[in-house]
């Protein structure tokens, strides 16, 4: 599967790198050209990493964070 289109890179061409010791998203950027354009195939390249071993806290995505919802007041002339 391709997982970025700009480089024309699939998911083999990562786990491979990664095979060969790249450990690191940046490492990939480097040698690969993975999320160097439009950016849309960073979290999909670090889901191959998750699912590779490599980086198990996601590689520095954040996960939502679940946010209290916000109170409006109306202010009355006095």
């Amino acid at each position: 599967m391709i997982v970025c289109v700009c480089k024309s890179v699939s998911d083999r061409k990562i786990r491979a790198a990664i095979a060969e010791g790249m450990n690191s998203f940046d490492e990939l950027q480097f040698e690969l050209g993975v999320a160097m354009c439009c950016g849309k195939c960073e979290e999909s390249v670090r889901d191959v990493m998750e699912q590779s071993g490599v980086c198990a806290s996601r590689c520095g995505v954040e996960q939502p964070v679940s946010v209290a919802p916000l109170t409006f007041y109306e202010r009355k002339a006095a």
